[in-house]
């Protein structure tokens, strides 16, 4: 299913394919690259930018750093969720500590739900 596009995001979504994270990049190339469900990098959802997005499952994956556990950064992301969920779309989250420090582990809960 596709699902609108905020265009005017398009050029910001590239930018951050380019200029991933740390932990964005070792998931991407080290477990969701080469998985068969084929899942997009910096997918433009909406008025939101998806850190990871596979449309087979409609699966979300999102990597949150030190941004995210601030108010502000509750408040907008409870927002999107809500948003995300709305369209029927599951949100996974993980944070950048557990990409670190538990990556065996978040690649099992991936698959756990892929499942």
């Amino acid at each position: 299913m596709r699902y609108e596009k905020n265009k005017s995001l398009a050029s910001k979504a590239r930018s951050l394919r380019k200029e991933m994270t740390p932990q964005e990049r070792k998931l991407w190339h080290t477990f969701l690259k080469e998985r068969p469900e084929h899942f997009r990098r910096q997918q433009i959802i909406g008025g939101y930018i998806a850190d990871f997005y596979c449309e087979k499952y409609k699966l979300v994956i999102e990597l949150d750093g030190s941004q995210h556990y601030e108010n502000s950064g509750q408040e907008y992301d409870k927002k999107r969720d809500e948003y995300l969920r709305s369209r029927d779309l599951t949100v996974l989250r993980y944070s950048n500590a557990d990409i670190n420090f538990r990556f065996q582990s978040v690649c099992e809960d991936i698959i756990n739900y892929l499942k």
